[in-house]
């Protein structure tokens, strides 16, 4: 890890930690990094609060950590990284795999399109990655904004 790296890893801790502490949270933090990218682990018992409904106060704690960060540091803003809390997102990454792959397998079946719901580009990206391996398989997003989905559909009706 070159030092440049080191000291946004060092930012983004001091970071995470103000906001936590602003929020009275307690918590274990630990740095990983694997072939998905870096994130920030979380482990905490009020995991409930700080991820939300769906995920909604986890998504905003990353805007607002990312957002802090950038300001403190805006010529070094290369950094990418996520957080995740008690392994949520990466729970939540392996189940839209899991039903990407299983839409795929009905798509093969019935040759016919199948739409998923409604998702974020980070959850819509991991859709076309996980499925770049079936070769007769394509996808496309469709629609706008919130309502935007995967549309993974047989390649012969491209």
């Amino acid at each position: 890890m070159n030092e440049d790296n080191k000291q946004q890893i060092d930012l983004i801790e001091t970071t995470i930690k103000d906001v936590l502490g602003c929020l009275g949270i307690s918590y274990d933090l630990e740095f990983q990094e694997g072939g998905d990218g870096s994130w920030f682990q979380i482990k905490t018992n009020d995991a409930p609060l700080l991820i939300g409904e769906g995920g909604q106060n986890l998504a905003a704690l990353n805007h607002v950590v990312k957002k802090i960060v950038e300001k403190k540091n805006p010529a070094g803003g290369q950094f990418r990284f996520s957080l995740d809390i008690n392994d949520y997102n990466k729970k939540r990454v392996e189940e839209i795999k899991d039903l990407a792959r299983m839409h795929a397998q009905r798509v093969r079946y019935f040759k016919k399109e199948v739409e998923m719901r409604p998702m974020n580009a980070y959850e819509r990206r991991v859709v076309h990655y996980v499925l770049q391996e079936y070769p007769d398989i394509a996808t496309e997003s469709r629609g706008e904004g919130l309502e935007r989905r995967v549309v993974i559909k047989p390649l012969n009706l491209v």
